[in-house]
C-alpha cells in the first residue's frame, strides 16, 4: 500500500529487521514478515489465515513451557484494553518444520500493542519478538565463575518472576471486572410499570474493555400524570465505579421525588456528589414527563441530550439546558431547565456515551447517526427499537465503553 507521501508501507513491513506478526483480535494471523517466516522456519501459507495455536502449539509432551499460553493472555489483554504490553523475556519451543512432533527450544522478547481502526476500536493486534536464543545458549556455555553469567542468570529468573506477577493481576483484575459486572446489574434492575408509558432499558458493558461499570439509568414514578427518567456516567471503571454509580443512582432518584422539577434535582446530586470521592465529573441527565400537560421538563449536568423521536419520524435533541457536570463548579449555582412539549406516540431516548460516540470522530457525527436510526425504525415499539438502536450504532467489534439506553413511549 502506497500513501500520499509515495511510502510503500507493505516494502517497510515486509524489510524490517525485527520479526513482526498482525493477528485479528481473534487471534487469527493477518501477515507476516520475512523475518518472522524466517525466524520461524515457515512458509507464509503455513501461517496466514492460522489460528495462534494452530501455527504454532506448545510442545505437548512438555506441559512446563507454556510460552504460547502466556502469549495469548497477553495478546487477549492487548484486545480488550487497547494497551501495549511488553511481555518480559520467556521461553516457547517451536516444533520443526522438516521434523514433525520435534520442538526446538527458544527463547523470546516480544512486545504486543494494538492498531485502531476508524471507529476507535482495536482492529489488529501487532506482535513484535526478538529471538534471543543464542544470548541464551552463550550465557549457559559460559563457566559458572564467570560473574556476568551469575547476574544474567539473576536478571532472567527476575524476568520470570515479573511475568507471573503481570499474569496475577489480569486475573485479579479480570476477577474485579466481574464482581462489578454483577453489582452493575444488580442495581440496574428491569423497570416496573410507568403508568401507561411503554418502555425498555438496555445495559451493554463495553466487549472486553476494562472501561465499564459506571453508567446507570432510573425510572421513577411521580405524583400526578408524572414520571422521572434518568441516565447518567460516573467516570471510572470496575468497583470503585459501580459503588459510586449506585449511589448517586439512588441520590438522584430520592431528589425527583421531593424537587420542584429536574434542574432542582441536579442541583441536589451535585451538592450531594461533592461528599462522594470518585462523583466528581459525573454527568447526568434528568426528564420529568407531564402526561397531563404532554410536556417534558428536562436539565442536564454535562450529559449528552435526550432525543425525542416525534410521530412524523424528525427527531429533536433536548439540549436547551445544558450545565457543566457534578462537581465541575467550586461554588454553588442553580441549573438551567428548559420544557418542550410533545405529541401522543412520540418516543424519548435517553443513552450514554458508549451508544454513540468514536475516537476521532466528532460528536455530531454520532448524534446524526442516533438520529437517523430513530427515524429508520420511528414505528416500532420500545423493546424492537431499543434492540434496533443497539444494532445500528454498536461498531463491529464492541463499544469502546458502556452504554446504559432508555427508550419510553410518550
Amino acid at each position: 500500500m502506497v500513501n500520499a507521501s509515495g511510502i510503500d508501507y507493505e516494502a517497510v513491513f515486509q524489510a524490517l529487521p525485527s520479526a513482526v506478526a498482525l493477528f485479528t483480535t481473534d487471534l487469527v494471523y493477518v501477515d507476516v514478515n520475512e523475518a518472522f517466516l524466517s525466524s520461524m522456519g515457515r512458509t507464509r501459507g503455513q501461517v496466514v489465515g492460522r489460528y495462534l495455536f494452530d501455527a504454532f502449539p506448545d510442545d505437548p509432551k512438555d506441559p512446563a513451557v507454556t510460552g504460547m499460553r502466556k502469549l495469548q493472555a497477553s495478546l487477549r489483554w492487548v484486545a480488550a484494553t487497547g494497551k501495549r504490553d511488553a511481555m518480559t523475556l520467556h521461553r516457547y519451543d517451536v516444533e520443526l518444520p522438516d521434523r514433525p512432533g520435534v520442538w526446538e527450544e527458544r527463547y523470546w522478547s516480544p512486545v504486543n500493542v494494538p492498531v485502531f481502526g476508524p471507529d476507535g476500536r482495536v482492529a489488529l493486534l501487532l506482535h513484535r519478538e526478538e529471538d534471543i536464543t543464542e544470548l541464551v545458549r552463550t550465557l549457559s556455555r559460559r563457566g559458572s565463575g564467570d560473574r556476568p553469567t551469575v547476574l544474567e542468570a539473576e536478571l532472567y529468573t527476575r524476568a520470570g518472576e515479573l511475568q507471573g506477577v503481570n499474569e496475577r493481576l489480569r486475573e485479579a483484575h479480570a476477577c474485579e471486572h466481574e464482581v462489578a459486572l454483577s453489582l452493575q446489574e444488580a442495581m440496574l434492575p428491569s423497570p416496573g410499570p410507568v403508568r401507561h408509558h411503554r418502555a425498555a432499558v438496555r445495559y451493554r458493558p463495553a466487549v472486553g474493555g476494562l472501561n465499564v461499570c459506571g453508567d446507570w439509568y432510573d425510572l421513577v414514578d411521580l405524583p400526578g400524570d408524572r414520571i422521572a427518567v434518568a441516565v447518567g456516567d460516573v467516570v471510572g471503571c470496575g468497583l470503585a465505579a459501580a459503588c459510586v454509580m449506585g449511589q448517586l443512582r439512588s441520590a438522584l432518584s430520592a431528589a425527583s421525588r421531593v424537587a420542584d422539577g429536574p434542574a432542582q434535582a441536579l442541583e441536589a446530586l451535585g451538592l450531594y456528589a461533592r461528599s462522594v470521592d470518585g462523583a466528581e465529573s459525573t454527568t447526568a441527565v434528568l426528564s420529568v414527563i407531564d402526561g397531563t400537560n404532554r410536556t417534558i421538563a428536562y436539565s442536564s449536568a454535562g450529559h449528552l441530550p435526550p432525543a425525542l423521536l416525534h410521530p412524523d419520524g424528525t427527531v429533536d435533541f433536548l439540549d436547551q439546558a445544558t450545565d457543566p457536570p457534578l462537581g465541575a463548579r467550586p461554588e454553588h449555582i442553580p441549573r438551567p431547565q428548559a420544557e418542550t412539549a410533545f405529541t401522543e406516540g412520540a418516543t424519548l431516548v435517553l443513552y450514554t456515551d458508549g451508544l454513540i460516540e468514536r475516537r476521532s470522530e466528532d460528536i455530531d457525527v454520532g448524534l446524526t447517526r442516533l438520529a437517523d436510526s430513530l427515524t429508520r425504525h420511528r414505528g416500532a415499539d420500545p423493546e424492537t427499537l431499543a434492540d434496533a438502536l443497539l444494532a445500528d450504532l454498536t461498531p463491529p467489534a464492541g463499544a469502546i465503553d458502556d452504554t446504559a439506553l432508555v427508550v419510553l413511549r410518550l
